[in-house]
């Protein structure tokens, strides 16, 4: 099982699964063990709550280790299928944890979304190349399997062809040194990489190329003024010509 008391025997295996050094992880936990009380009770004594404050089943994991599961899954972006076994969790348990911590650890540390909005403030070539070592950007998507919705609507909206199974998709930009600039929300399965991206894509420095695989072939006539870079695809000359 991974947790914190494992992973930190090794300072620089917690750097590269965290993106934190170790010392900046504590730092970071003991702001959220300060302020985790408050934001636990504003969280459970909401309007729209039908259990009483306290009612429910308790984290299985310490709030120490879900900070740590939180971080991996924003700089590794691991599967929660993959999540849940390094942390002994159901799938399910994986993302419920993840989104009721998010709210607070965004308000002490920049996650994708306030990275992008960075993005958008750059304006000196320093401030682009600090934010894009080489002046270099990588886009893809990814999918995470979730368990067989019951719904049969869900099921056909979110089966994947690509992994043939349920899953759900999410875009993601990172810069050369795997930081996640941007991030689009989840969305069905069944969509085609090309169709997210028309739909929620960055907009990123007219200096900094972003870099694409073959599933994204056809954006370069769709959206002439982007600067990117596709693999080349070798067109069919087509059938029944002489």
């Amino acid at each position: 099982m991974l947790n914190y008391s494992v992973l930190s025997k090794n300072p620089s295996h917690f750097r590269n699964f965290s993106g934190l050094q170790l010392q900046e992880f504590d730092i970071l936990n003991s702001k959220i063990q300060e302020q985790y009380p408050a934001y636990e009770q504003k969280r459970l004594a909401r309007e729209d709550r039908k259990r009483a404050v306290g009612a429910g089943h308790p984290f299985t994991l310490s709030l120490k280790d879900r900070l740590l599961m939180l971080l991996l899954y924003y700089h590794l972006y691991p599967s929660s299928t993959l999540l849940g076994y390094l942390f002994c969790l159901s799938q399910t348990g994986v993302l419920k944890d993840i989104r009721k911590l998010e709210p607070l650890v965004r308000e002490v540390l920049p996650l994708p979304e306030k990275q992008y909005e960075k993005v958008r403030r750059l304006q000196s070539i320093d401030e682009i190349e600090a934010m894009f070592p080489g002046f270099k950007a990588f886009l893809d998507a990814t999918e995470q399997e979730i368990p067989r919705p019951k719904n049969k609507r869900k099921r056909k909206t979110h089966y994947s062809g690509k992994k043939k199974k349920h899953a759900v998709k999410t875009q993601i930009t990172v810069n050369k040194a795997g930081l996640i600039v941007h991030k689009t929300t989840h969305t069905v399965g069944s969509t085609h990489d090309y169709t997210l991206f028309k739909h929620n894509h960055p907009s990123l420095p007219d200096e900094v190329p972003l870099s694409m695989d073959l599933g994204y072939d056809g954006v370069q006539s769709d959206y002439p003024k982007l600067n990117c870079l596709v693999p080349f695809k070798r067109r069919s000359p087509g059938r029944g010509k002489h």
